[in-house]
């Protein structure tokens, strides 16, 4: 196996250029999702039945003096249907 390739059901390596489809996956993901706004700065994948999105994100309250904080952010994209978020964990803990 080469080291470019990743086998079903592994991580791929963070990569900290998001690609168009992993940008697409994050906005339906948070559509109408209030009170913290999440800015992600690397991903990985995992091919499933469907596909893992795993992103480390910039995390800011959308109030007065909140702070920036770091989340990881899971995500699952159906075959068929929408992505959803499937867990939020702070980093800062």
């Amino acid at each position: 196996m080469k080291k470019t390739e990743v086998m079903v059901g592994a991580w791929t390596p963070y990569h900290t250029e998001l690609s168009q489809e992993a940008k697409e996956v994050f906005h339906v993901a948070f559509k109408g999702f209030n009170g913290i706004n999440y800015t992600p700065f690397a991903y990985a994948t995992q091919v499933v039945e469907g596909t893992n999105y795993r992103y480390f994100c910039n995390a800011k309250g959308v109030y007065p003096n909140a702070i920036n904080e770091v989340a990881l952010v899971e995500i699952y994209q159906p075959m068929n249907g929408v992505a959803y978020i499937t867990e939020i964990k702070n980093c800062y803990k």
